[in-house]
């Protein structure tokens, strides 16, 4: 299976640090072109390239990350069909500074990534950990660190989780999209780092 990057900056490079060790291979594609990219994927191994965001697009699972005030003009941009793809929505609606939450008319962040890809099966994944925490060792204090999901699609939500376990992180489902409100800025869980303990 394989993972595309729309975005890479610091959460998309702490995800692709975890996948690529777990064997994923990964295309990471950016605005500013594959050029752009040359000394980043040189972090990781070889299975790590840079690409072209139609490359990109071309993997099985989309992780999308990038800020939001981008995330209407990037998917509306984009010809290629949705139908059959993962996307993990990475994004946070914030506005700057202060990291408040916007006002998205009784919708959730990912309800309205959903809507601009139609056909895809999102799921809202990685937003709620500072990043250079999620860069660390997911091991921690004899647990794993907990990645809260959400999605409308089990299937999805399934191989999310299964992506989540090889990177020895803990997956915790909240349900459905609708229940994404509790990951999102101002929810309870923006920010937290919790660790799942053996029983």
């Amino acid at each position: 299976m394989k993972i595309g990057t729309i975005g890479a900056g610091r959460i998309a490079k702490a995800v692709v640090k975890h996948a690529s060790a777990a064997g994923y291979e990964i295309v990471m594609s950016n605005r500013s072109g594959v050029s752009s990219l040359s000394e980043t994927v040189k972090e990781f191994g070889s299975n790590v390239r840079a690409g072209t965001q139609m490359e990109a697009l071309e993997s099985d699972i989309i992780l999308l990350s990038i800020p939001w005030s981008e995330v209407e003009s990037v998917l509306k941009g984009i010809d290629s069909p949705w139908h059959g793809k993962i996307i993990i929505d990475t994004t946070n609606a914030a506005s700057f500074p202060g990291f408040k939450p916007l006002d998205l008319n009784g919708k959730t962040s990912s309800q309205i990534v959903s809507e601009l890809a139609d056909g895809a099966a999102v799921i809202k994944a990685f937003n709620t950990v500072e990043a250079a925490i999620l860069a660390d060792d997911p091991n921690e204090g004899g647990g794993n660190r907990v990645i809260f999901l959400s999605g409308d699609n089990y299937d999805a939500k399934k191989t999310v989780m299964e992506l989540l376990t090889k990177m020895n992180f803990a997956g915790v489902d909240l349900g459905g999209l609708a229940e994404s409100t509790i990951q999102q800025v101002g929810g309870p869980l923006i920010t937290k780092n919790f660790i799942k303990l053996p029983r």
